[in-house]
């Protein structure tokens, strides 16, 4: 046998980028198979948008309606709920039920795992976005932003959203105890966070007690972000300090995942505390 014919049988590894793909689709397979969390994290931001925008249309100031205010809201809490609880239900659950320590134990590099991970958030909240924006403007009669600056703080607000909640949800999968407690201690969190963040009440009109905890997260910048991409300008005088706070909110969004970062770095586990 030549040294050729013996170099061509040698299997090629594959690439990090293609186990990434492979495992994103792996990913997004058994997330649409989950009913109830695709009803909850999926479908649950466009439900709310429904029923909010179809009961309440009164003007919350600037020349704004609800309607209007609300779609930013939403659409923040569905960045946050694809990426924040549902990784950090769904780790939880497969270091819970084994599936961690077997991916540990195969060949696949891990960051091939967490490459998967980031692929199903954000096919998952693309998706969300183009549905809840589609029933906005066709169900809803909302306007969309036509000037491109809008659309891209959109993209920015999109994309450091969507790194916090991930680096997050899947650093904050080591708290709960077990996988069955995990939607029990996430949930909750998240809905505190939705109500004081501007999503289902307008954010001027919180205690301030409440603003001043919504600011210390995430999810108060996000809202506040995609606000100054689909309400007009004249609306910033009604935000409690007077402007959209762009660079403040980018610097709390970059320095949340840079938080996250570290934090997957010491305390992800690949398997149960209990096992070790």
């Amino acid at each position: 046998m030549s040294p050729l014919s013996a170099a061509r049988r040698i299997p090629v590894a594959p690439s990090l980028l293609g186990l990434a793909l492979a495992r994103s689709r792996i990913e997004l397979k058994q997330f649409f198979r989950e009913r109830d969390a695709v009803i909850f994290i999926f479908a649950f931001p466009v439900i709310m948008l429904g029923i909010f925008g179809s009961v309440f249309d009164e003007d919350v100031g600037g020349g704004v309606s609800f309607t209007q205010y609300f779609v930013p809201g939403i659409l923040a809490a569905g960045i946050m709920l694809s990426s924040f609880q549902s990784l950090a239900i769904g780790i939880a659950i497969e270091r819970d039920d084994g599936t961690l320590k077997r991916l540990r134990g195969t060949p696949m590099p891990p960051a091939a795992y967490f490459f998967g991970k980031i692929g199903m958030v954000l096919v998952s909240s693309v998706l969300q976005i183009a549905l809840l924006l589609a029933l906005a403007t066709l169900l809803l009669g909302v306007d969309l932003p036509s000037a491109p600056s809008r659309w891209a703080t959109f993209g920015w607000v999109f994309v450091l959203g969507t790194a916090a909640g991930t680096v997050l949800g899947i650093a904050f999968s080591s708290v709960p105890r077990s996988g069955r407690s995990a939607s029990a201690v996430v949930t909750p969190i998240v809905i505190v966070l939705q109500f004081i963040s501007g999503v289902f009440f307008v954010y001027n009109e919180l205690p301030g007690w409440m603003r001043a905890i919504a600011e210390l997260f995430p999810l108060k910048w996000m809202a506040q972000g995609m606000r100054s991409v689909f309400l007009p300008d004249s609306y910033q005088s009604v935000e409690p300090d007077g402007s959209w706070q762009l660079g403040l909110g980018a610097a709390v969004l970059a320095a949340w995942t840079v938080l996250g970062l570290v934090a997957c770095l010491r305390t992800f586990r690949w398997s149960r505390r209990d096992v070790g």
